[in-house]
């Protein structure tokens, strides 16, 4: 199936499982450090500015947005990990409210994990991958800011990310760069596998 959303809409931010759409779509969630670029990469898929709302201020999403992309398959962006300034407690509530979706939710059909290719995985961004290889989950990976690498080091970048995370061969691994686009083809290609 060939994807290409043009119309995106958010359909809810939710707190809980009560709240989560029932849509019959396939949802791909979006998990990342706080400051990865998620939203910055939500914009760049839906091809607007805005749909989702970037912040200098890490750490804003709080809920589980669901975006309707097209009637194709629905995004899931969940808060970003990592974060220390929020309070442990606070912290503690989106630890819960992530994994009871990530483990219980029979909508979810695959995770796009975002880490940025500047810098060696966190150890984060390692547990991230483990908790979803250990819950069978198919992972895409998507190595953001892209475009402030020289193109010759790139390949160098990718290979400190996926030593870092133990990347399993079967899993996708793509750099990306939500200012320029490039590499947008491979992203809807690994996509379209899980919708």
């Amino acid at each position: 199936m060939k994807i290409n959303p043009n119309n995106i809409d958010i359909i809810i931010s939710a707190v809980g499982s009560d709240q989560y759409p029932n849509t019959g779509m396939s949802e791909i969630a979006l998990s990342g450090r706080s400051n990865v670029g998620k939203s910055s990469f939500i914009n760049a898929v839906a091809s607007r500015k805005n749909m989702a709302r970037t912040s200098s201020k890490p750490g804003k999403t709080q809920t589980l947005n669901f975006y309707n992309m097209d009637d194709q398959f629905i995004f899931v962006d969940v808060p970003g990990y990592g974060y220390a300034k929020q309070s442990k407690k606070s912290r503690e509530q989106w630890g819960k409210m992530i994994e009871s979706y990530l483990a219980e939710r029979e909508a979810l059909s695959a995770v796009i994990q975002l880490i940025d290719l500047r810098h060696k995985p966190t150890e984060d961004d390692v547990l991230m991958y483990n908790y979803l290889k250990h819950f069978e989950i198919p992972v895409i990976i998507i190595c953001t800011k892209m475009d402030k690498i020289p193109r010759s080091k790139i390949e160098k970048h990718l290979k400190i990310v996926r030593e870092a995370i133990d990347f399993e061969q079967d899993d996708v691994m793509i750099p990306f760069s939500s200012l320029d686009k490039n590499n947008m083809a491979k992203v809807m290609d690994a996509i379209s596998k899980f919708v």
